[in-house]
């Protein structure tokens, strides 16, 4: 009893601290010269204009004129010189943020390290203690500097970012915008030197700056944000009055090439849905690890492997009843699609097995759920 109301107190003790918090928005890009800062300016101006007090924690124009010209008349609180190794360097002053307790205040670049000696180490921890100070923060963020897609940027530029954020920091968000370009544009405005000077535009068209890779990276962009929507629509919509969220179930059975199929184009589907995927095997009395062909087990073994490799998330149960075990999946992950092969029966076994199939086709069409036959 005394745990559960200890329980009680700290959730409404973390209330409290949730509705003091400021509130946070993040401006994600998939590359530099799309427009974060000009739009976070623009904003701060918008801002000013209706009397909220705004201020410019720190700004990074890259001397960029159309991004300088809207930094005019916009407070800026100044920053703070730190000598490091023979020479003075400027960082952001969060002290003084913190002292002065703005409505609001814009943080640039937000996954940047600070200078040695600084209270903290990178830019997003000053950002957390601004917030738990109460004061609402604007901030942006390039796509590359995300730990979770560090991998895939490296694959698509051959590039490690070293710079990164946790995704934990991304989730902490109440609004999290794409600021999105298409890669035209971008390499139009590259070439129009209203991302870098003159000298460094032919070493940026030959390596970050080309069209397939800008593709790549707008893609990983607008399924970041599209993933950020669907956790807050999770979160914060009643049930009752939310889209269902699409999540698949890939069901196989011990039969190799059946199941490659049936994961492999879940996955895709799951990939174009933007949605997480399962994979579930029933293991059935006659499977059993002591009765299962050891070349089977292996096979088996191989697909749950691929099946992680594709991101899903593998499921094994034992039952005697395939349908239920399905159902109780269905129910227990809120699936809203299933998948299955297409069956290699004779016409006697599908004779046998037609009241196995309806039942599962009688249960999930009265909730609602979609079965898909895959050849």
């Amino acid at each position: 009893m005394d745990n559960e109301k200890e329980n009680n107190v700290k959730h409404f003790l973390d209330l409290i601290q949730k509705s003091r918090r400021g509130k946070f928005k993040i401006y994600i890009g998939m590359s530099a010269g799309v427009g974060k800062t000009f739009r976070m300016l623009q904003e701060a101006n918008t801002l000013l204009r209706n009397g909220i007090d705004v201020k410019i924690g720190y700004i990074e124009t890259h001397n960029r004129k159309e991004t300088q010209d809207l930094l005019e008349g916009l407070p800026v609180i100044p920053r703070r010189t730190i000598f490091y190794k023979g020479k003075q360097l400027e960082e952001m002053d969060l002290q003084a943020i913190i002292n002065l307790r703005p409505e609001v205040v814009i943080v640039d670049e937000l996954a940047h390290t600070n200078i040695e000696g600084s209270k903290n180490e990178k830019r997003w921890q000053d950002v957390l203690e601004i917030l738990e100070a109460g004061i609402n923060v604007i901030s942006a963020v390039n796509i590359q500097h995300i730990e979770s897609l560090n991998k895939n940027v490296k694959l698509i530029t051959n590039i490690e970012v070293q710079e990164r954020i946790p995704d934990s920091v991304l989730k902490l968000a109440d609004e999290v915008v794409n600021i999105d370009l298409t890669a035209d544009e971008l390499i139009t405005r590259l070439k129009e030197g209203k991302i870098y000077t003159a000298d460094k535009i032919p070493t940026a068209l030959s390596n970050f700056f080309k069209s397939d890779q800008i593709l790549q990276l707008r893609e990983l962009a607008l399924k970041e944000v599209a993933s950020q929507v669907v956790r807050k629509v999770e979160n914060e919509v009643p049930k009752n009055h939310a889209l269902k969220h699409e999540r698949f179930l890939a069901c196989i059975s011990s039969n190799d090439t059946t199941a490659k199929i049936v994961i492999r184009k879940t996955a895709r589907l799951a990939s174009y849905y933007n949605s997480k995927w399962y994979v579930l095997y029933v293991e059935i009395p006659s499977e059993s690890s002591d009765k299962i062909a050891l070349d089977k087990q292996r096979h088996l073994i191989n697909n749950f492997k691929l099946a992680t490799q594709l991101g899903g998330e593998v499921i094994k149960v034992e039952s005697k009843n395939i349908t239920d075990a399905i159902l109780d999946v269905v129910k227990q992950k809120q699936v809203t699609t299933v998948c299955i092969g297409k069956p290699h029966l004779s016409l006697f076994k599908v004779i046998l097995s037609t009241t196995i199939f309806n039942k599962l086709l009688h249960n999930l069409s009265s909730s609602n759920i979609d079965l898909i036959i895959l050849s």
